[in-house]
């Protein structure tokens, strides 16, 4: 079986669902299973330097090749997949030469359609890893992880030229907490690429300005026949809070450079509710002006209640745009294209409607833009990733290591 699509397959079996609001890293032990088993694959491998934090990030180093100095680059990938959808008992489907049509996924009634997926049109011919329609599959992100491993031990098995290579496995990346506690100064990269995106050819320096909102609504519940001027019904306060909020300016009404007010969840009773929200914009100012718009609605919904009826939110940031800070270094945005186009890939520069651990690593010192990985519909039951697309992201993820040993030796 191909090596790259056979470590694919082995990581998915591994449920690494990161948890919500849990104080420790990893938040989940699956994570801490997957982090061990790579620290022995990477270790059994021959690289050097293979250590596993106390805090579940894995790390090692690919030494380089060459006499002169080259300056260390690094990729890293996360462990976890989104709470967004089940990922236990993950199931992979291989469709190999697609011919085009709907593809059925498992023996239920769930479909991947072109129709929904236009992008499937693209694909014709190629292998399509896909789920059983029953969890999410985890491309995010186990595909960059075994995209890196497999361009490392082929690197290491070929005389291409490069300098020293870092590696880094982190947890906890999609609930925001993973970068938090990345040792850079043991990683010891002057720059990195996470290799955590989607279709083949993006590369992305630019993503979301994030925060999240929860909403916490006390009323006060009588028996209905006796509640006038009485009842304060926290469910009714909560449905005219979010009436406020813009209809339009909401995740399946924007696109492009748009930010968005989302609510995750809501639930309660008449005499208590709470609702979550993430807050989300590429712009700065417009991110702080989309926070204090949540404070003015509860201090508007909030009006004239009676003092032990009230309206808490608390606002909580979670990473913001990386591009200021990796503009600074526009040589690592031009060997990453420069390595795709090398590879007959056209570079799609596009934002990131999301946001990766290389917004925190920029931010705290360390450059770190995001290369594709092959995969779509990351987060649910429609998640599928190619063969075709996995093997790009390695060429890509050598060449950009040779490229940067033989950009070293002219100076």
């Amino acid at each position: 079986m191909n090596k790259l699509l056979d470590r694919f397959l082995h990581y998915v079996s591994f449920d690494t669902q990161s948890k919500p609001n849990v104080r420790h890293t990893p938040s989940t032990e699956g994570q801490t299973r997957l982090a061990q088993a790579l620290r022995n694959e990477l270790t059994e491998l021959g690289f050097s330097d293979v250590t596993l934090s106390d805090k579940g990030c894995v790390m090692a180093t690919l030494p380089g090749n060459v006499a002169w100095k080259v300056p260390v680059i690094g990729f890293i990938s996360h462990l976890d997949t989104a709470p967004d959808f089940t990922a236990k008992h993950v199931n992979p489907q291989i469709v190999e030469n697609y011919r085009g049509g709907d593809i059925a996924l498992g023996n239920g009634d769930e479909i991947l359609s072109p129709v929904m997926f236009p992008v499937l049109h693209q694909l014709l011919g190629h292998t399509i890893i896909t789920t059983d329609g029953k969890t999410l599959l985890g491309s995010d992100d186990k595909s960059g992880i075994a995209e890196i491993i497999t361009a490392m031990v082929r690197l290491k098995n070929s005389n291409i030229p490069h300098g020293p290579v870092r590696i880094a496995f982190t947890p906890d990346e999609e609930i925001g907490k993973g970068a938090q506690s990345f040792d850079i100064p043991a990683f010891g990269a002057q720059w990195a690429y996470t290799v955590d995106g989607g279709g083949v050819g993006e590369l992305e320096f630019e993503n979301f300005n994030a925060a999240s909102a929860t909403i916490k609504i006390v009323g006060n519940n009588v028996h209905p026949g006796s509640a006038k001027g009485v009842m304060v019904n926290a469910l009714s306060l909560a449905t005219r809070f979010h009436s406020e909020l813009p209809a339009d300016e909401t995740p399946e009404h924007t696109e492009g450079y748009e930010g968005f007010y989302h609510l995750t969840t809501i639930k309660g009773n008449v005499e208590r509710a709470e609702m979550h929200y993430i807050i989300r914009d590429f712009d700065k100012t417009q991110f702080e002006a989309r926070k204090q718009k949540i404070i003015d609605i509860a201090h508007l919904v909030g009006k004239g209640l009676h003092r032990d009826c009230y309206i808490e939110v608390t606002l909580d940031d979670h990473y913001y745009n990386m591009r200021d800070k990796v503009a600074q270094h526009p040589h690592i945005i031009a060997l990453a294209q420069q390595a795709m186009k090398d590879c007959d890939i056209e570079p799609i520069m596009k934002p990131i409607r999301g946001g990766t651990d290389g917004a925190q690593l920029s931010f705290r010192g360390l450059p770190c833009p995001n290369i594709f990985t092959g995969g779509y519909n990351f987060h649910g039951k429609h998640e599928f990733v190619t063969l075709e697309g996995m093997e790009k992201a390695v060429s890509v993820i050598m060449r950009i290591a040779e490229l940067t040993a033989k950009e070293a030796v002219k100076h």
